[in-house]
């Protein structure tokens, strides 16, 4: 199932009915989310990997709780490291009711990173993960509001929460008094559009859920790229009057004329160029996946028409027509320049979903040309070497 899905349930309903307009409660599904993070991952987290702020930080009655009371300095190749968990300080705030926050999952925990770039990828919205872990009885964050959309979901244990109306949502898409309660138990998620007021409540058991924020791109950021566009003409760097300050009524009524010749450039502007230079934009700026990478390149020299690879888990190849004698591929978090002599063969390679064996590469290349292709991709990240 694909993250999406496994957030919203119906994917298209949400896109049509939910996104960005009001709160959305899914599941609780089979599969639920303690794949992604369970409270053993916590612990190991936690206890073997000497997280650093602001990697972590604990959270009690709503105030974060000082570095100093749960981080220690450590020597690391005799250096001196501060701010590193302290997991015997930690384990006992936790115990004694504060939550622990861990923040930045999409960048370090594998399952998270996987997740986070495909659901990204399915949304063409940017996404990061704190993880929050609230022991029993504690209380949680106190009402707040986020500047971006969120998935909250529950990975295990549960926890209350009271969700007011989103500033989009219409009249009845809340309960009678506005505000919402909601009881996230394990495998269940919530969706929050940005500036909707939401606050956790205190359970009876241990609760531990992914926040996944979501960084949409908004019609004002296409809005202020076109008009950017237009006021890139050299006319629009004229000074204003000498004295402009003594008349403020011409000044206002040139400012006027002119509003309208931008009103009018504006409308002859052609839309597709913004569209296109933020679709880029989100497709060269997303996080390297390069695991294995390093077992891949060891043995590039040992490569040859048998060898068998496929495009790495999360990928990203889109193709684009560059200057005379250039193809542009855009992998994710760069853009890669080839002749475009390789277009047939960077095609193939774009839609396969398997593995495709070097040799067999389309395109009329030779030999020496598909294995300088196959690692030059495999260097990139966008391929990875299959074990026979």
């Amino acid at each position: 199932m694909q993250p999406l899905q496994r957030c919203v349930g119906d994917v298209d309903r949400f896109a049509d009915e939910v996104w960005g307009r009001r709160a959305w409660v899914h599941g609780p599904t089979a599969d639920g989310f303690e794949d992604l993070l369970s409270l053993d991952g916590v612990d190991e987290l936690l206890t073997q990997h000497s997280l650093r702020s602001p990697a972590f930080r604990l959270v009690r009655d709503g105030r974060t709780v000082p570095l100093s009371d749960c981080t220690r300095t450590a020597r690391i190749g005799g250096t001196s490291v501060s701010g590193v968990a302290d997991p015997a300080r930690v384990l006992a705030a936790v115990e004694d009711g504060a939550t622990l926050v861990l923040q930045g999952l999409h960048r370090y925990w594998p399952p998270l990173v996987g997740f986070c770039r495909e659901l990204e990828l399915e949304l063409g919205h940017p996404c990061q993960v704190n993880a929050y872990v609230t022991p029993p009885g504690a209380q949680g964050l106190r009402p707040h509001t986020d500047s971006h959309d969120v998935f909250v979901l529950q990975a295990f244990g549960s926890k209350s929460w009271q969700v007011w109306p989103a500033p989009a949502a219409d009249a009845g898409d809340t309960g009678a008094d506005g505000v919402e309660d909601v009881e996230l138990r394990a495998g269940m998620a919530l969706y929050l559009p940005t500036g909707t007021r939401h606050a956790a409540r205190a359970q009876h058991v241990v609760s531990g859920h992914l926040t996944v924020g979501i960084h949409p791109t908004r019609w004002r950021d296409l809005i202020e790229s076109a008009v950017a566009r237009v006021l890139r003409e050299p006319a629009w760097d004229a000074p204003l009057p000498v004295r402009y300050h003594r008349q403020p009524e011409s000044v206002a009524d040139e400012l006027r004329r002119q509003l309208k010749q931008v009103g009018a450039q504006l409308m002859a502007a052609d839309p597709v160029e913004p569209v296109g230079e933020r679709v880029e934009r989100f497709l060269t700026t997303r996080p390297p996946v390069l695991r294995g990478g390093l077992h891949d390149r060891l043995r590039l020299s040992t490569l040859d028409d048998t060898t068998r690879v496929r495009r790495r888990a999360g990928s990203v190849c889109e193709l684009r027509a560059g200057d005379a004698g250039v193809l542009r591929v855009l992998l994710g978090d760069r853009e890669l320049r080839v002749p475009d002599r390789l277009e047939p063969a960077m095609r193939e390679i774009a839609a396969a979903r398997g593995t495709v064996t070097v040799g067999d590469l389309a395109g009329g290349l030779d030999e020496t040309s598909r294995l300088v292709l196959v690692r030059r991709l495999v260097r990139e990240g966008l391929l990875e070497v299959v074990d026979a």
